[in-house]
């Protein structure tokens, strides 16, 4: 991959795609189902299902940028539905939702898509990336357009996980970035605050340690070095998976991200995303 614009537009086009299963209500249906009714704990172990009934602490390992009280909340999980039963739920879940909002690709967009994402699902390097290995190895439903979504599943996670290591080496713990993410516009701080469930203390402390380092106003403003580090880190990201997508190249990148784009479309116009405060 010559062109790391290529990379940033397939990356982001993937994450719409993929995004719509932590918002839809048939999530929350399919959870409650299986005897689970908050949303964190559902939250975590859909998406750390394909890891297995591990404890807690791997799977705030995996995440990151939650604290651990966020992730804490998952204990039990495991005894209400083994992980393969909320896999089951998952894949229930995303194909009712893409029902319900009528996604408009033919069955020969969903062909092609695959025929693009397939060879890069394969040809991917596991190494450190944990989300993206076991998602890698959980087996694909016989629906073609749930399939399509849990291959694109796979490469959304490998990126987080690159992006990972990309803030461990930039020295931005999980309460750091998290922070940083919110003062430069990319998460609300509502929304964060809710979800990720750093305290006051924390929070501070993470906006103390950035202020120190030039990235934020000692009021959490971010300052044009803070914007500028986390654009970089972005870059970082996007060149740590430009191997990624060798297989297609800039060419076949650009095709998938267009054929992608019905998928969020859908989603967007069935009022699934609203806007939310900072």
């Amino acid at each position: 991959m010559r062109d790391t614009g290529a990379v940033r537009e397939v990356s982001a086009a993937v994450s719409a795609a993929h995004t719509f299963v932590y918002f839809v209500p048939e999530t929350a249906e399919e959870a409650a189902a299986l005897g689970v009714t908050e949303r964190g704990p559902a939250y975590f172990a859909s998406r750390s299902a394909p890891l297995g009934a591990v404890p807690w602490q791997v799977t705030y390992a995996a995440f990151y940028n939650f604290s651990p009280r966020a992730v804490r909340t998952m204990t039990g999980v495991w005894d209400v539905a083994p992980p393969e039963r909320w896999q089951e739920a998952r894949f229930t879940a995303v194909g009712r939702a893409l029902r319900r909002v009528g996604v408009p690709l033919s069955d020969g967009q969903v062909a092609e898509a695959r025929a693009l994402l397939d060879p890069v699902v394969a040809g991917a390097d596991h190494c450190g990336k944990v989300l993206a290995a076991a998602n890698a190895a959980v087996a694909l439903p016989d629906d073609p357009l749930v399939a399509l979504w849990q291959q694109l599943t796979v490469v959304r996670e490998w990126r987080g996980d690159a992006h990972l290591v990309v803030l461990a080496d930039n020295r931005l713990g999980p309460c750091d970035c998290t922070v940083l993410q919110t003062a430069t516009g990319r998460l609300p701080t509502a929304l964060a605050r809710a979800t990720r469930r750093w305290d006051d203390e924390e929070w501070a402390a993470a906006t103390a340690r950035l202020a120190a380092r030039g990235w934020l106003t000692p009021d959490g403003t971010v300052t044009e070095a803070g914007a500028a580090a986390r654009e970089r880190i972005e870059a970082e990201t996007d060149a740590h998976c430009a191997p990624l997508w060798a297989p297609i190249g800039d060419t076949g990148t650009r095709r998938l991200t267009a054929l992608l784009a019905p998928l969020d479309e859908a989603f967007r116009a069935a009022g699934t995303y609203r806007p939310r405060p900072r």
